[in-house]
């Protein structure tokens, strides 16, 4: 496995292991998060582990047309009473993202330096967030990087009230004119609502 230093690259692809691990160490500057995301290239690690660098051999996406959207969301939609905005409130966002009490793991891989660099990104214009409100609070959202082609990489999404986070990913799909949603790896969750995976040849040449 490849230790990265301070230049801002990585190996090729053809290195990555069976998980889909390219390389381990470097940074997360704005600077290597950016030429990363632009390669299909993300980070992924625990508290107290090093920086792991992942471009999975499958990769699971969104193609926005292809959104599925239940009938009982579609009810969801047409009671109306929540508010969605783009952008607003992302340190928010990411703050939930980090700390809301997930049934299926054990606490969080977004550890403070992942949050910093992402508020960092977000600063630099390059990370967005979609918020659902109820009663002024917020119950869902969720945030990634806009790779400034069309494509938004999701890192993260969360939920205070049940399908608050599918009301913002649908948004996302219909409302923010990107041409692909890159889900990274498979989940229940993503595939219901119309996320399927493609091989990473295929991922690299949309991207």
């Amino acid at each position: 496995m490849i230790w990265l230093g301070k230049e801002i690259s990585f190996p090729p692809n053809s290195i990555a292991s069976e998980e889909g691990i390219i390389a381990l160490g470097g940074d997360l500057s704005v600077e290597r998060l950016k030429y990363a995301y632009e390669r299909g290239i993300f980070p992924w690690f625990n508290e107290g582990e090093p920086i792991v660098w992942y471009n999975p051999h499958e990769r699971m996406v969104l193609f926005p047309e292809e959104v599925r959207i239940s009938k009982s969301m579609k009810q969801i939609q047409r009671k109306n009473d929540f508010i969605i905005t783009e952008n607003k409130a992302f340190a928010e966002v990411i703050f939930n993202c980090k700390y809301i009490n997930r049934s299926d793991q054990f606490g969080t891989w977004i550890t403070d330096d992942m949050q910093e660099a992402y508020l960092e990104l977000h600063r630099a214009g390059l990370a967005k967030s979609i918020e659902v409100w109820r009663n002024h609070k917020m119950v869902g959202g969720l945030y990634g990087v806009d790779t400034g082609n069309g494509v938004f990489c999701g890192e993260s999404m969360f939920s205070k009230e049940s399908n608050m986070s599918k009301i913002a990913f649908i948004h996302l799909a219909k409302n923010c004119n990107y041409k692909m949603i890159d889900c990274q790896v498979y989940n229940d969750h993503l595939a219901s609502l119309g996320a399927r995976e493609i091989s990473r040849d295929d991922f690299l040449k949309l991207l």
